[in-house]
């Protein structure tokens, strides 16, 4: 696989894994959500111990409102920050 599709199953794996904890496997519950940025973003997202933190993400992220974060909410999260990410280390080197 190329490094981009690599990328691409690891999204789906990682979100995968987290989803199949509690309730529905196709969507993440705000403890599941909770969970997957401590192990998955540490550095990103310090204030994810905070719940209060943890609420307003998972209310930005769930454009459906069904107080679950399903693959495409995921997905956009995913964008977003490595869009930040990028526009960072651009600036960085100019």
């Amino acid at each position: 696989m190329s490094q981009l599709e690599t990328a691409m199953a690891m999204l789906m794996q990682t979100f995968d894994k987290y989803a199949a904890v509690e309730g529905s496997k196709g969507s993440l519950s705000k403890a599941e959500l909770k969970t997957m940025i401590e192990k998955e973003l540490p550095s990103f997202l310090k204030g994810a111990k905070n719940q209060e933190e943890v609420d307003k993400l998972m209310k930005a992220l769930d454009q459906n409102g069904d107080a679950e974060v399903d693959f495409s909410e995921f997905v956009i999260m995913v964008a977003a920050m490595t869009c930040a990410c990028h526009d960072r280390m651009a600036q960085k080197q100019a």
